[in-house]
């Protein structure tokens, strides 16, 4: 069974050396596991019992499209309203724990490796169920409408009943767990798995539109950022700005996995607080 990593939080001792990996640049940053500690994490209104760490917002002149939070919530916490934004998608990826996930009138349980996705303006709540901290990501993002095309639609579902589409000629290597038919131009966000098994390798300095958020749930890699080679292992995060060239080698004993944000199938923005409404 996947094991997925999920920070423990805690903070380091007073005697430990301040050699850390964390970085921010122009084009990318990274959030190694070490940083999420006890005192970064943030609270939400309506939410009892819970707390989080805010790992992506939206920042001008950097990753302008979601947000992205590590939650970590009590037995008997969570929400019975716990989005404020009524024009805002969720897609909600569980690592440990158990929880109930109410989207109208359906209950769905979700357990490790569970995955939700939330459209725009549906009423939904979320409490944690059983005796562990219920771990999850949460990805927000506005949803973009377009002539023609329709709100994407709930569902549920677990990683584990979908097969992983290994990218061609790589003889299984590099490998995609996708949520969502690409093809299917309602949904503006793809939140996918991505798998990398030892000497798997991404062999080119992909360079694209799409801005990225990557958690890494397991294993470790050396993966390419802009100019710069970082090494990233389980409980990392990176996140890109559009057009930020990446690539990646897994040079661990094990898979090395990771969870993906990217937005996709819309218009290139031509408007916005820069264009003095134009």
């Amino acid at each position: 069974m996947t094991a997925y990593y999920a920070p423990p939080g805690g903070l380091p001792p007073q005697s430990a050396i301040h050699t850390g990996r964390a970085v921010f640049t122009e084009a990318y940053a990274v959030i190694p596991k070490g940083v999420f500690s006890d005192i970064v994490t943030s609270y939400l209104p309506g939410w009892t019992d819970t707390r989080l760490w805010m790992i992506a917002r939206p920042m001008s002149g950097f990753s302008e499209t979601f947000s992205q939070y590590v939650m970590e919530v009590e037995p008997g916490g969570g929400s019975d309203r716990p989005e404020n934004d009524p024009a805002a998608q969720s897609v909600i990826f569980v690592t440990a724990g158990e929880l109930t996930l109410a989207i109208g009138d359906a209950k769905h349980h979700l357990t490790s490796g569970g995955y939700a996705y939330i459209p725009a303006g549906t009423t939904w709540r979320l409490w944690a169920v059983g005796t562990e901290p219920a771990r999850f990501h949460w990805v927000r993002k506005i949803w973009e409408p377009a002539e023609g095309i329709e709100k994407p639609t709930a569902f549920v579902t677990n990683e584990r009943q979908i097969a992983p589409i290994a990218m061609p000629d790589t003889d299984g290597r590099w490998a995609t767990t996708r949520f969502v038919d690409p093809a299917d131009l309602r949904h503006d966000m793809h939140v996918n798995i991505v798998t990398f098994l030892p000497g798997g390798v991404i062999p080119f300095e992909e360079t694209h539109v799409m801005e990225h958020g990557l958690y890494v749930l397991e294993g470790k890699a050396v993966y390419r950022l802009n100019r710069d080679w970082v090494e990233v292992e389980a409980g990392d995060f990176m996140w890109l700005r559009a057009y930020c060239p990446q690539a990646c080698y897994a040079a661990g004993p094990g898979p090395f996995r990771y969870l993906l944000y990217k937005d996709v199938n819309r218009h290139a923005r031509l408007r916005g607080p820069w264009s003095a409404g134009r």
